[in-house]
């Protein structure tokens, strides 16, 4: 689709992408809080990566206009996708994603214009003179194409080294045109895009620290200046190897004290359960206690198309069920998760409580069970999950349909879904201990 095409599609639907959004605003608020409705009554957005080719799977698009309110293009708009050969561009992937987004009423983050991976062969072949006019028209092009309809775009990605030096990282930019492609880049953006807001966005960067620093330094630099910079993205990505660090709400706030938003890019955690969902709690706390602090993206809808899926590291599993951690970041974002109280007797919402308890024990195993409660109206089916410690391992499972990802059991019913108000049912497992004696944890039960 051409620029000008683009442009006049974009006012004719203005309205209905206007509406789209009203009506998504007024259904959450009649329905149930989500991320995105959660995150909007706190003054951010709540966003995901997305990925073109999943856009056609029923329950990846439900989750998704359900539960976030902005979204990134997981790999369709860096360069290899963008321009494979110089000078022709190929949005086809990425407008699809931006054509839903706005259907949806949904911000867009552009990711990435800058970077020294996903570059087609021809961009390492160039020389300096030649790159500096290559990256340019690149920014130029694909900023140009989508311009007003992009919310802020990740400008430069990943340009300093790891470890405690803060250098800057080698790649064609760096080496061809040296320190100054960086402020390049985002002068040139400026002129392509006014409204867009311009970030720099990185990893590790997430606490102070060497690599931290050079990106302060950085910033602070080109504010004195006057070069046009409006954001800095924090990846996020943590594991029990790179944990959320102690110090990271400090560090947001010192970049915006610099006069800059910050925004979570990037966010996912590996690991289950309660500990999963603390983490997760740590990060939107943080983001909530710092003013500048626009807005998270998690980097995709569900654990089976996670760049890092053995780690189990998003909000929703393979099955699209809500995990803990997702229910930890709406209840730190102030939302409820359902439509009014569910205490409240006869308001009409459908709910039911999970409860464990440990039913035999030996030396090497135990048997556990989950009594399922319905609340005040009849039910005809639930889901719960049951997150096991790292050691251990069900050996079997009764009156439940089990679906694993990791060492997290979503449970649903296999006879016995359906019951009356206040009435119980049960399943159970047996679990190998393999050196554990630790209790399994039992996620939020759901109701249809």
């Amino acid at each position: 689709m051409s620029m000008t095409l683009r442009r006049l599609t974009r006012a004719a639907t203005a309205g209905l992408v206007a509406a789209a959004a009203l009506t998504a605003a007024a259904h959450s608020a009649e329905a149930a809080d989500t991320l995105g409705s959660a995150a909007a009554g706190q003054g951010r957005y709540f966003g995901t990566a997305v990925a073109a080719n999943h856009l056609g799977e029923a329950d990846y698009t439900a989750t998704l206009d359900r539960e976030f309110s902005s979204v990134t293009p997981e790999n369709e708009m860096k360069w290899d996708a963008t321009e494979p050969s110089r000078g022709t561009f190929t949005f086809g992937s990425a407008d699809r994603i931006v054509d839903h987004a706005q259907s949806q009423g949904m911000d867009v983050r552009g990711h990435t214009l800058v970077w020294h991976s996903q570059l087609p062969s021809w961009v390492g072949s160039l020389g300096a003179s030649d790159l500096r006019t290559a990256m340019n028209a690149h920014i130029n092009g694909l900023m140009g194409h989508y311009k007003g309809e992009i919310h802020s775009w990740d400008v430069v990605n990943e340009a300093f080294q790891d470890g405690g030096s803060g250098a800057r990282r080698s790649s064609p930019f760096q080496d061809k045109l040296g320190n100054g492609f960086i402020e390049e880049a985002f002068r040139t953006a400026r002129a392509a895009d006014p409204a867009a807001k311009l970030c720099y966005n990185d990893y590790n960067t997430d606490g102070v620290n060497a690599k931290s620093n050079a990106v302060y330094d950085m910033v602070e630099d080109f504010k004195s200046r006057g070069v046009p910079i409006d954001c800095v993205g924090f990846q996020s990505h943590f594991n029990s190897n790179s944990p959320v660090p102690s110090d990271y709400r400090q560090n947001l706030q010192r970049f915006a004290d610099l006069g800059v938003d910050v925004q979570i890019t990037e966010l996912d955690i590996e690991g289950s359960g309660s500990a999963q969902a603390a983490d997760y709690t740590k990060v939107v706390e943080a983001c909530l206690a710092v003013s500048r602090c626009t807005g998270m993206t998690v980097w995709g809808v569900t654990d089976k198309y996670s760049w890092r899926s053995g780690g189990t590291p998003l909000l929703f599993d393979g099955n699209y069920q809500e995990k803990p951690a997702h229910d930890a970041v709406l209840s730190a974002l102030g939302g409820s998760g359902d439509p009014g109280d569910p205490g409240d007797p006869g308001d009409g919402t459908l709910s039911c409580t999970a409860t464990y308890t440990r039913t035999a024990d030996w030396s090497s195993g135990y048997n556990g069970q989950v009594t399922i409660t319905a609340g005040d109206e009849p039910i005809s089916s639930w889901t719960t999950t049951v997150t096991l410690p790292a050691q251990q391992s069900v050996s079997s499972l009764w009156n439940g349909t089990p679906t694993r990802s990791g060492n997290v059991m979503t449970v649903r019913p296999s006879w016995n879904g359906t019951l009356a108000a206040g009435a119980s049912t049960s399943f159970g497992f047996t679990v190998a201990k393999n050196g554990s004696d630790a209790a399994p944890a039992v996620g939020t039960c759901t109701a249809s």
